[in-house]
C-alpha cells in the first residue's frame, strides 16, 4: 500500500528533475553560445556569401539553427543586413526568426511537455490548453516585444506548455516584424550609422521597447488578480 501511495509522488518527482535537467542544459548552452561566443558570426556570415544565389535560402537555414542554440538573434539579424541590405534583409531575417520558433517549440515539446503537464497536474494542464488554444498566438506576439527577453529560451518554454506549432510560427512572425527590421536596417547602415535608415530604426526599437514594457506590466497585473469567477460567493 505504501508503495502505491508513493508512486504518483515519486512520478511527479522524475518529472521535476527532468524539467530541471533540460532548463539546466538549455541555460549552459546559452552561456557557451550567447555569452561566451564560441561561434564566429564573421565566418558564417562569409561562408554563406560563397553560396551565391542561393544565399538568402542559405542564412534563412542556417540562422534559424545558430539561433536555436542561442546565438544572439540581433547580431544575425545584422549580418542579413550586411549581407541583402535592409528589404530583402528583413524578409531573411524573418524567416529565420520563424525557422527558429518551430525548431525550439518542436524540441520544448518533445522534452519537456510530458513533464509540464505531469508537474501540473491533469486539471490545471487541461484549463492552460484551453488558455493557448484560444490566446496562444498574442502570447507570442506580446513575449516578442519584450525587451531583453530571448525568443529562443521564451520558444523552448512555449514549446513545453504545449502552444501550437502553427501559432508560434504566426505569432513569431507577427511579433519579430518591429525587431526584425530594426537590427536588419541598422546591420544594412553599419557604415553610416547617421544615415535616416539608422535613425528609423532606432526610432522604431525604442517604441517597441515602450509598447513591450507597458504590455508586459499590464499581463502581469491581471494574472496577479484573483480569478473572482471562480471563488465562492459569500451566502445572502
Amino acid at each position: 500500500m505504501a508503495s502505491t501511495i508513493s508512486s504518483p509522488t515519486t512520478s511527479r518527482r522524475r518529472h521535476i528533475v527532468r524539467l530541471c535537467v533540460f532548463a539546466a542544459a538549455l541555460l549552459t548552452l546559452f552561456y557557451i553560445v550567447g555569452v561566451a561566443g564560441v561561434i564566429d558570426v564573421d565566418d558564417v556570415r562569409t561562408a554563406v556569401a560563397a553560396t551565391g544565389p542561393a544565399a538568402p535560402l542559405t542564412y534563412v537555414a542556417v540562422s534559424a539553427a545558430l539561433a536555436a542554440v542561442f546565438v544572439p538573434g540581433p547580431v544575425l539579424a545584422a549580418g542579413s543586413g550586411i549581407l541583402f541590405g535592409p528589404v530583402l534583409g528583413t524578409a531573411v531575417t524573418l524567416g529565420a526568426t520563424v525557422g527558429t520558433a518551430i525548431i525550439t517549440s518542436l524540441l520544448g515539446r518533445r522534452a519537456g511537455r510530458e513533464s509540464a503537464r505531469e508537474v501540473l497536474g491533469a486539471q490545471r494542464a487541461d484549463r492552460l490548453d484551453d488558455q493557448l488554444e484560444r490566446s496562444g498566438i498574442w502570447a507570442v506576439v506580446g513575449q516578442r516585444f519584450i525587451p531583453g527577453l530571448s525568443d529562443a529560451l521564451a520558444s523552448y518554454a512555449f514549446g513545453a506548455f504545449g502552444i501550437p506549432l502553427w501559432q508560434m510560427a504566426v505569432g513569431a512572425f507577427i511579433g519579430s516584424m518591429p525587431r526584425a527590421f530594426v537590427y536588419t536596417a541598422l546591420g544594412a547602415s553599419i557604415g553610416d550609422l547617421s544615415a535616416p535608415l539608422a535613425y528609423t530604426a532606432i526610432a522604431v526599437w525604442c517604441v517597441t521597447a515602450i509598447v513591450g514594457a507597458i504590455a508586459a506590466h499590464r499581463s502581469y497585473r491581471k494574472w496577479r488578480q484573483p480569478d473572482l469567477s471562480n471563488s465562492p460567493r459569500s451566502p445572502r
